[in-house]
């Protein structure tokens, strides 16, 4: 099957200022890919750069397999954009403003006012489709652009931290809806956030940019596996774990380090097939094991890891 998003050696700069440098990756379809990194990255100037607006200064880009450098206009007709500022027309209502947007897109009125009502609907926002957008706050103002975006029905959905200005609620109702439409409605999605949590809910693979250079792409076990060859394991045995009982630890074949606790033990071990031995070894000798539990690297773990190994690399160069 042809990939949603193809992009090879992607490079833009800004003047002087480097925004972007041979970025290579794939998205396939119905798949949800989260862009992390920290502000400068170049994750807004990716989304901008797919979508047409920008034009790469070097590289190859398809969308849908369109190049948007060339016919940004048939992709943007595929595709719905969230950006960072709702860019709603404050002068207008919820619903005139969603249903302006339908109209620019060719939609006849009344089919564009049913669909922006439904949509608004959808985001709980129907009690607020007559008032005036100057009035509303950031969340309601991010879900009336997160309506305007979805109102065509896009194949590829961009977004550009779309729950900022959320509450933990509406946050988890975006969320749950971008999950659906990917998994089961086949829609592509491209998300720019800040909040790892988020991401790690949501993605099914995570680009991590550094300073528009992309140091990891993958699931984050594969991206986790490049950074460590081994796995942390907590032991609970109800104390602090003794000399006698570390001794016995560190006897077994695979672990390679373990430190006392204030419940047990910390382990560092070749992988989770350890474990059962570890255990084993211990009911052995009359200690109670009450839990083993392996900690594979968090996203967070992994975030900060990938920014550490990019800050090394280009201290070297």
């Amino acid at each position: 099957m042809p990939a949603t998003i193809e992009t090879e050696d992607l490079t833009r700069a800004f003047g002087s200022e480097r925004a972007l440098e041979g970025v290579t990756f794939r998205v396939e379809p119905g798949e949800v890919v989260a862009l992390l990194g920290p502000n400068g990255a170049g994750k807004t100037t990716t989304i901008r750069l797919l979508n047409g607006i920008l034009r790469p200064d070097r590289g190859r880009i398809r969308v849908l397999g369109i190049d948007p450098s060339v016919d940004g206009d048939a992709v943007r007709r595929r595709t719905g954009v969230l950006s960072e500022g709702s860019g709603l027309d404050e002068r207008l209502t919820a619903l005139e403003n969603v249903t302006f947007a339908a109209r620019i897109r060719g939609i006849e009125r009344g089919a564009a006012e049913r669909t922006a009502s439904d949509l608004l609907a959808r985001f709980g926002m129907s009690d607020r489709a007559g008032h005036a957008v100057r009035g509303f706050s950031t969340g309601q103002r991010k879900r009336v652009a997160l309506a305007r975006a979805l109102l065509h029905d896009p194949e590829v959905l961009f977004l550009d931290e779309p729950t900022s200005g959320l509450d933990p609620e509406a946050t988890r109702d975006v969320l749950d809806l971008l999950a659906t439409m990917a998994r089961e409605h086949g829609r592509t999605v491209v998300v720019c956030t800040h909040f790892l949590a988020e991401a790690g809910r949501l993605a099914d693979r995570l680009a991590m940019l550094h300073h528009g250079r992309l140091h990891a792409f993958g699931r984050l076990e594969e991206i986790a596996a490049g950074l460590w060859d081994d796995l942390g394991v907590d032991l609970e045995l109800g104390a602090p774990a003794d000399g006698a009982t570390l001794a016995v630890v560190r006897s077994v074949r695979g672990v390679r380090e373990a430190s006392s606790t204030p419940s047990g033990a910390r382990l560092r071990v070749d992988d989770r097939t350890v474990v059962p031995a570890i255990v084993a070894s211990l009911v052995g000798r009359e200690v109670a094991v009450y839990a083993a539990v392996p900690h594979p690297p968090s996203l967070e773990d992994v975030y900060f890891g990938l920014e550490a190994r990019a800050e090394r690399e280009e201290r070297a160069h």
